[in-house]
């Protein structure tokens, strides 16, 4: 192995690590890693806790409608007044690296968004749209021992989706969601799903580029060991010359 074969194969191995410390910061950068995608160029979510605003640039595009609700809280905590109001959006897309879907088998769709502990629900109301007169959606969690319930929703007839914020992390979670028909009361429809811990994703790719540093350096310490040794350490042998005679 001569010291240019050696000089070359540093050059391969410099120009992967630099390759991967690129792709690492295009991940890291803030536009990446936002989980909301919508067909429609140049619109913005921002999202907090119920009720749900969101800050969007132009017109509310045909596919959104208002959707009211209100939130019902669980036992100890008093009954609100107010009904809240948040649109819907049809074309929300979510973009699988960084967003997980769990469905329910039918129509029911949790789209977890582990960036911003945020838990899309979407479905599609089975049966005649006019006799439709509402929905109501149950969550309940998973403790050490026991299952606790959490805030119930009651939305309005054109709700196809919401926003469940706040969720914790590394706790199973279940959202059942009936319909409520004029003369009747669907059966139960439930998803299970749980939100990975925040920052998951950095840790990652912080490690990935930590392991490619230290493995670039003892290859490259390897290519220096087999260098010197196969062009400095060898002793030289000469050959004795032949006595001249008188």
């Amino acid at each position: 192995m001569t010291l240019g074969h050696v000089l070359a194969a540093l050059s391969v191995l410099l120009m992967l690590r630099q390759w991967g410390t690129v792709a690492a910061m295009e991940l890291e950068k803030p536009g990446t890693n936002l989980p909301w995608s919508t067909s429609q160029p140049g619109k913005q979510r921002v999202s907090a806790g119920p009720p749900v605003k969101r800050s969007r640039r132009g017109d509310f595009p045909a596919s959104e409608t208002v959707c009211p609700y209100k939130v019902i809280p669980h036992q100890g905590r008093p009954l609100p007044r107010d009904v809240c109001f948040r649109t819907t959006d049809s074309s929300f897309y979510c973009d699988h690296r960084l967003c997980k879907v769990f469905r329910s088998g039918r129509t029911l769709v949790a789209n977890v968004l582990p960036n911003s502990n945020s838990v899309l629900l979407q479905w599609e109301p089975p049966g005649l749209a006019r006799t439709i007169k509402g929905f109501y959606m149950n969550c309940s969690w998973n403790g050490t021992f026991t299952r606790f319930q959490c805030d119930s929703v009651q939305l309005g007839t054109s709700c196809r989706d919401f926003l469940l914020t706040n969720v914790h992390d590394n706790v199973k979670y279940r959202i059942c969601l009936q319909t409520l028909h004029t003369d009747r009361t669907s059966q139960e429809e439930c998803v299970e799903f749980s939100v990975e811990p925040v920052g998951m994703q950095e840790i990652v790719i912080a490690m990935t580029a930590v392991g490619g540093s230290i493995c670039v350096m003892l290859v490259i310490i390897c290519l220096l060991v087999a260098y010197i040794t196969e062009n400095l350490m060898h002793p030289t042998f000469t050959h004795p010359s032949a006595k001249r005679g008188p």
